[in-house]
This record gives structure tokens, C-alpha cells and sequence, in this order.
């Protein structure tokens, strides 16, 4: 039997829950998918019971795993993501970041300014401070690989302000913890989903407009130069390679899973 590619590795999936939905979110996937690969798992989400569906979902491949709940924009909790892990397993491998919202979102004269705070805090200072408690224990192992969520909104025009910022935040984010931390063996990279099929995506929007999710995905997909929007899968399958041993020279890179839509915007 062949070797996983994250065998003997220990991953923290933050946002690993599984909300309500006909398709996978991109955190249960990339849960999934690194277990397939071998990884232990602490899988973190501000849900406990959407976290413990993920690790009931994991549990068939055999590896670890361990659920915490957590809100990432409390640093000590933040904190306590990283204790968790190291009293589990006794190391960090790979921090996967994958949280953020953009409801509330609004034209800038229109925003809210303490629902921008809601946001940055989300999308932005908890990727921050996840990153931030791991690091040390990376530096002394002198390995590890943080891999953020961004999103295509980060490089395109989006009609609303605090989601495209904070995703943008997050590319400059994730490069800076690059460059500061090649030396230590540390790798960082950052995905740029485009238009995905997720319940996040597709369920919240059809019921705030109250129409059918078939309505929304059809408008979306029309926009995708491929025709068709992405799985969880797709995101789930880039996380992989970057967090494998055969990304081992890549960093700082920003990497669209999007169908071409950013190439199409321009």
C-alpha cells in the first residue's frame, strides 16, 4: 500500500464544521481529504456539533483526531487551538485556516462600522492570531505549513467593501508570515476559492432572497468561463498539494481555484 502524502503529519483545520446543506463545505472536505492522505486532525469550529459531524465523517480512515470548539476572534482561544494540539499530538504540521463570512457586508457610505469590525475580526485578526500561537511551535520544529482561505473577491471588483478587504488583508497577511518565517522551515500560501458550490454559498444567499438554490447556482455558474462552479473537493485537492511534501519549495503564493473566473474579470 502506497503512503499517504500527509502520513505521520498532525493538521489543525479551523472552520472543519459541516453547516446544513445538499454539498460539502470547504472545511469537512479538506478534512476528509487529509485524513484520506494520513494526517491526524484537530478539527476546530466555533460549532461543536457541526465539528464532531466532521469527525464522525473522518473516523472510516483510521487516524486520529480531536474536536475543540473554539471563536477565533477570542485570542485566548486562538491561543488554546495550539495548546490543544501540541497536549494531542505533540507537534503542529499544518495550520489550515479556513473561516470568514461576508453577511452584513455593505457599500462603503452604507457599512456599518461596527459590523466592519464584526468582519476584519472573522476574516482577518482570527487568521492572524491562529497563525501567531502555532508559530512557535513550528519555529522550534523548524517545519510546518499554514495554509489561509482567501477568496477571488480579494482581486476583483465586488460591490461591498469589508469582505473583499479582508480577503485582501489575508493575501498580504499570508505572504508577510512567508517571508518572515522561510528561514525557520516554515511554508505559508494562500487560496482564492471563486464561485463554489457550498452550502455557505449556495443556502444562506437562497434563502435570504427566498428562491430556490437551483435559481442561485445558475446565475453563478453562468459567470465561470468553465461553465459549472467548483466543489469543496476542488478547494480540498489544492489544500492538499500545498500542505504536501510536494509544495515543499512554494511559498508566499497566491493560488485561485476558481474556473478561470478571475482571468475572465481581469
Amino acid at each position: 500500500m502506497s503512503k499517504g502524502r500527509l502520513e505521520g503529519k498532525v493538521a489543525i483545520i479551523v472552520g472543519a464544521g459541516q453547516q446544513p446543506g445538499e454539498t460539502l463545505g470547504n472545511g469537512r472536505a479538506v478534512a476528509e481529504r487529509f485524513a484520506e492522505e494520513g494526517a491526524a486532525l484537530l478539527l476546530v469550529d466555533i460549532n461543536a456539533d457541526w465539528a464532531a459531524a466532521t469527525q464522525a465523517a473522518v473516523a472510516a480512515h483510521g487516524h486520529p483526531s480531536a474536536v475543540l470548539q473554539a471563536d477565533i476572534t477570542r485570542e485566548d482561544d486562538c491561543a488554546a487551538i495550539a495548546r490543544a494540539c501540541i497536549q494531542h499530538y505533540g507537534r503542529i504540521d499544518i495550520l489550515h485556516n479556513n473561516v470568514g463570512r461576508s453577511r452584513g457586508d455593505r457599500k462603503t457610505a452604507e457599512m456599518d462600522a461596527a459590523m466592519w469590525d464584526e468582519i476584519m475580526a472573522m476574516n482577518l485578526k482570527g487568521m492572524f492570531m491562529t497563525c501567531k500561537h502555532v508559530l512557535p511551535q513550528m519555529v522550534a520544529q523548524r517545519s510546518g505549513c499554514i495554509v489561509n482561505v482567501s477568496s477571488t473577491a480579494s482581486l476583483s471588483a465586488r460591490p461591498t467593501v469589508a469582505y473583499k478587504t479582508s480577503k485582501g488583508a489575508v493575501n498580504t497577511l499570508t505572504q508577510h508570515i512567508a517571508m518572515e518565517n522561510a528561514a525557520h522551515g516554515i511554508r505559508a500560501n494562500v487560496i482564492l476559492p471563486g464561485l463554489i458550490d457550498t452550502p455557505m454559498a449556495i443556502e444562506r444567499r437562497a434563502q435570504e432572497r427566498g428562491v430556490p438554490r437551483e435559481v442561485v447556482r445558475a446565475e453563478r455558474e453562468a459567470l465561470v468561463p468553465m461553465r459549472r462552479m467548483g466543489t469543496a473537493q476542488d478547494v480540498a485537492n489544492a489544500a492538499l498539494f500545498l500542505a504536501s511534501d510536494e509544495a515543499r519549495y512554494i511559498t508566499g503564493v497566491i493560488l485561485p481555484v476558481d474556473g478561470g473566473l478571475l482571468e475572465k474579470r481581469g
